[in-house]
C-alpha cells in the first residue's frame, strides 16, 4: 500500500525520469537548432558582445549589431558560394511575404510556377495579382506525392518559380529544372542542406525556422541586375532595392533571430559547410527510408525514391495496420520522439531531418519503429 508521502516521491521520480529523457525533435518548423546556436544565443540574451546588454535591447545600428549583420550575410555568401552581383538580405514576414514581393519586383507580365504543394499554390495565388501566371505542371492529382517532370516552360516568362522542398508532402527537387529562363526558389526547408548553383537563380528566399534559426527572419539572395525592370511603382518596404541600399537596416531587423542565424552559419562552417552537411543528410534519409521499406507496419507516402525529401520523411501505417496509428504515436512519444505527427493534409507521420538533427535521433526513431513492430 502506497501512503501519501510515498506517492509524492513516486510521482517525483516519474517526473524526473520524463524530464531527463532524451528528446528527439522531429518538428517541421520551428524546428531543431544546433546546441551551439542555442547556447551562444542564450549567452547573448544576457550579455551581447561584452556590452552588458541583451541582444534584444541594443540598437540595431550599434557597431556590435552591424558587425553581426555584416558577418551573417558574408557567411551566407561563403557557404553557398554566391557569385558576384548578388545581394544577401535578412528581412521579415517569412516566405509568405516573399510570395508577394517576388512578383512585385520581378514579374513584368508573365511568370511560370511549378505547383508541388501548398506553399507553391499560395505563391501562385499572390503572383496572379501582377499578371499572367502559367502553371507549368502540378502534382495535385496525387495529393502532391511526386515531383512533376517532362513539362515545358514558356520562354517569354520572367522567371520559373519552384519550391525545392515540400515539408507537408515529403517531396524535394534535388536538381534544378531544365529551363531557359531564370529560376526563383522558395528554399525555406532545405537551404544549406546541400550545394546549390546560385547562378541559375534570380532570387532565392527562405524562412529561417527550418535550417537557419528561430522564426522571425527571412533570408533573401537576389541577383542585382534582375531588379528595376518592371514598370509598376513598388511601395518602399516591398522594394528589394530599398533593403539592398540600407543593408537590411531600412527598418529594425529581427535582431535576436538574425544573431541566432549567425551562430548557425558559424556552426555550419565548422562542420565543413553544405558539402559535408549533404553527406550527413543523405545518410540520415537513407537510414530512415530503408527502415520504412523493410518494416511491415509502415509505408512511405512518396513512392518514387528520386522524389523523396531528405528533409521531411512522410509515412503512414501499412493498410493492414492502419488501426495502429494512434497507438504508435503514443508509443513513439513515450520513447522521446517529438513532433512526428503528420500534417493533416497527409496524415500518418512526418520526421523532419534538418541539419541540426543528429544521426543518433534517426537511429532512435528506427529503434522505436522496430520495437513497436516486434509486438505486432
Amino acid at each position: 500500500m502506497i501512503v501519501p508521502g510515498d506517492l509524492r516521491r513516486a510521482v517525483l521520480l516519474i517526473y524526473q525520469k520524463v524530464v531527463q529523457m532524451k528528446k528527439h525533435n522531429f518538428y517541421a518548423g520551428p524546428s531543431i537548432l544546433p546546441e551551439f546556436t542555442k547556447e551562444k544565443t542564450a549567452e547573448a540574451v544576457v550579455n551581447f558582445a561584452g556590452t552588458g546588454l541583451s541582444v534584444m535591447e541594443v540598437s540595431h545600428r550599434s557597431k556590435e549589431f552591424v558587425a553581426v549583420m555584416d558577418e551573417v550575410c558574408q557567411l551566407v555568401k561563403e557557404l553557398l558560394h554566391v557569385p558576384d552581383g548578388y545581394s544577401v538580405l535578412f528581412l521579415q514576414g517569412g516566405a509568405s511575404l516573399q510570395f508577394l514581393m517576388v512578383p512585385y519586383n520581378l514579374m513584368g507580365k508573365k511568370s511560370a510556377y511549378l505547383n508541388t504543394g501548398s506553399w507553391a499554390s499560395k505563391a501562385m495565388k499572390e503572383a496572379k495579382y501582377f499578371g499572367e501566371v502559367v502553371e507549368v505542371a502540378s502534382s495535385k492529382d496525387a495529393n502532391f506525392n511526386y515531383i512533376p517532370k517532362d513539362y515545358s516552360v514558356p520562354s517569354d516568362a520572367d522567371y520559373l518559380h519552384i519550391t525545392t522542398n515540400n515539408t507537408i508532402f515529403g517531396t524535394e527537387l534535388l536538381k534544378e529544372p531544365d529551363a531557359e529562363i531564370p529560376l526563383v526558389a522558395d528554399m525555406s526547408s532545405d537551404i544549406f542542406s546541400r550545394p546549390v548553383d546560385i547562378s541559375k537563380y534570380n532570387l532565392i528566399y527562405a524562412g529561417a525556422q527550418k535550417n537557419l534559426g528561430p522564426a522571425g527572419a527571412t533570408v533573401v539572395i537576389v541577383k542585382n541586375e534582375a531588379l528595376g525592370k518592371v514598370d509598376r511603382p513598388i511601395p518602399t518596404m516591398l522594394n528589394y532595392k530599398t533593403h539592398i541600399d540600407h543593408g537590411s537596416m531600412f527598418n529594425t531587423p529581427a535582431t535576436l533571430p538574425v544573431f541566432a542565424c549567425l551562430q548557425t552559419m558559424r556552426w555550419l562552417k565548422e562542420k565543413g559547410g553544405v558539402e559535408e552537411m549533404e553527406k550527413v543528410n543523405i545518410e540520415k534519409a537513407n537510414m530512415l527510408y530503408s527502415e520504412l521499406e523493410r518494416n511491415k507496419l509502415f509505408v512511405p507516402t512518396v513512392t518514387n525514391p528520386e522524389d523523396r525529401s531528405r528533409m521531411n520523411v512522410t509515412f503512414i501505417m501499412a493498410p493492414d495496420y492502419a488501426e495502429l496509428e494512434a497507438e504508435f504515436l503514443g508509443f513513439a512519444t513515450s520513447k522521446g520522439m517529438v513532433g512526428i505527427k503528420g500534417h493533416r493534409s497527409v496524415g500518418g507521420f512526418r520526421a523532419s531531418l534538418y541539419n541540426a538533427l543528429p544521426v543518433e535521433s534517426v537511429r532512435a526513431l528506427i529503434e522505436t519503429m522496430q520495437d513497436f513492430e516486434k509486438n505486432k
